[in-house]
């Protein structure tokens, strides 16, 4: 799977019919939306735990495992808020009530008009905007309005300072950033009181809990007599 940088409008198609993802994915793309597809149920559980998307729409009839099954999944067992679209031949009015009862924020079914799901998706993202305040880069998820962090789907457990000066990083990947630049970022008020070797501190740690989570160990180099680099992709 491709690394991607992930400032939200991110979209993930679970559906197993290859031009209905393709048309789905065109219309999205022009309306700046990265768009991620699976072709079945199972697969599309583990681009929800390697992505965390900002938005999921899904067909009901999957393969492997079904749309019910992944809108169950996402809300039970991920307890994830995430906004969500069915979009199926299932026309019964007891579906499209089942499948707003178990938390989908819309229900579209098909045939359906590839223009109308795009401001639909708009509308809901509108609406749930919250939801879906994060940045992800090389498998880290960070959702700073929760203060959550993830690595490949999993918590990583991090303090109020690990966690901002992660943030800081994947914001400014591949930049060097001095332990003067650092500072002002964790302790805007109270950067006399604290000395560089804090900074060293929370570099230590952070790497040791990213390392535990999985991470490679060269996600953030020591750059001698300057600082500290997070690195990206280029």
């Amino acid at each position: 799977m491709r690394e991607v940088l992930v400032k939200g409008k991110t979209v993930l198609v679970i559906e197993d019919d290859a031009k209905i993802r393709k048309l789905i994915r065109l219309y999205l793309e022009n309306e700046g939306y990265e768009v991620f597809e699976a072709k079945d149920g199972r697969e599309g559980k583990e681009v929800f735990e390697k992505l965390d998307p900002c938005f999921v729409i899904t067909d009901l009839i999957l393969p492997h495992v079904s749309g019910e099954e992944i809108c169950q999944w996402i809300r039970s067992d991920q307890n994830s808020d995430v906004p969500l679209m069915i979009l199926t031949a299932k026309v019964e009015e007891s579906e499209r009530i089942w499948g707003l009862q178990m938390g989908a924020d819309d229900y579209v079914t098909k045939p359906f008009s590839p223009k109308e799901v795009v401001v639909r998706v708009e509308t809901i993202l509108r609406r749930t905007a919250n939801r879906c305040s994060k940045i992800s880069y090389r498998g880290l998820t960070l959702k700073p309005l929760r203060g959550e962090a993830k690595y490949d789907g999993k918590i990583v457990p991090l303090t109020n300072h690990e966690f901002q000066l992660l943030y800081f990083f994947l914001r400014h990947p591949n930049q060097v950033l001095n332990r003067n630049q650092i500072l002002q970022e964790l302790y805007p008020y109270e950067e006399k009181q604290v000395i560089d070797r804090t900074i060293d501190v929370h570099v230590s740690k952070l790497r040791e809990k990213l390392n535990g989570a999985g991470a490679s160990s060269d996600m953030i180099d020591t750059i001698r007599g300057m600082g500290y680099r997070f690195n990206g992709y280029e």
